[in-house]
């Protein structure tokens, strides 16, 4: 059954994931809108054609987009979702009987399960996300990096979305530098700097943390892979604060 929810989703060239993440979301949602940063594949004709509304607008930041979908929803409540993402069956089943405007909060988070290809990574879950929100009460933010919902009174829900984050290792690997510079320059303007020993004290955190706090170690080979990626990543942030501080100088 589906509820007076809206879907949001923000598309630049999905036309390999848009079809899946709306037939998805529509076992839930009676509503669903699709903010696009003028895609060149056929992203908006799928999407129309499986009967969402689709805006086009010139991408304004992860959380500026998400922000500006909300003025679209007819609906009350939102579930964003991005369009590598899906609710997992046992989340659409219990979406469909929960009363989530009964209780007395303004939004829900999800646990998430990432995955690189087919793989599951376990030291990346669960990594809670909130989603489903009341738009009256709360919003994405518009600034920094990634964007969230704004909001301290949220419940955390027991079910999983499923994330489909890269298509391989080589497009972590490829998108790792990219994410390290564009979080050091975040980062940076909000008032962190850095000290000379920051990148390898952070780079071996972020390893010690994925392998052994998140228990990596013993899910395979391909968590190692993610830990090695993952301190690279957390080093060269360090590495780029410390290079802006000493342009600064």
């Amino acid at each position: 059954m589906q509820k007076n929810i809206t879907a949001t989703i923000i598309t630049l060239n999905e036309e390999k994931h848009i079809r899946d993440v709306i037939l998805n979301v529509q076992k839930v949602c009676n509503e669903v809108i699709v903010v696009d940063s003028f895609s060149s594949d056929k992203t908006c004709s799928i999407a129309k054609e499986l009967g969402a509304k689709v805006i086009e607008q010139k991408y304004l930041g992860d959380g500026g987009q998400k922000a500006f979908c909300e003025q679209f929803a007819t609906n009350e409540w939102i579930l964003s979702i991005d369009a590598d993402e899906r609710l997992e069956d046992g989340a659409i089943e219990f979406l469909r009987d929960f009363n989530y405007e009964d209780a007395d909060v303004d939004a829900y988070s999800f646990r998430r399960k990432s995955f690189i290809g087919k793989k599951f990574i376990r030291q990346w879950y669960p990594d809670r996300v909130v989603r489903l929100y009341k738009k009256s009460a709360c919003g994405y933010n518009t600034i920094g990096e990634h964007g969230k919902v704004e909001t301290d009174n949220f419940v955390d829900l027991d079910i999983d979305m499923l994330h489909y984050s890269f298509e391989n290792f080589g497009v972590l690997v490829s998108k790792a530098d990219r994410f390290a510079v564009n979080l050091a320059r975040v980062r940076y303007a909000e008032g962190m700097r850095a000290s000379w020993y920051d990148p390898f004290l952070h780079g071996m955190g972020a390893m010690f943390k994925g392998l052994i706090i998140k228990g990596g170690v013993f899910g395979g080979l391909h968590e190692w892979h993610v830990a090695f990626a993952s301190s690279y990543n957390s080093y060269m942030k360090y590495v780029v604060i410390l290079e802006m501080q000493e342009n600064e100088k």
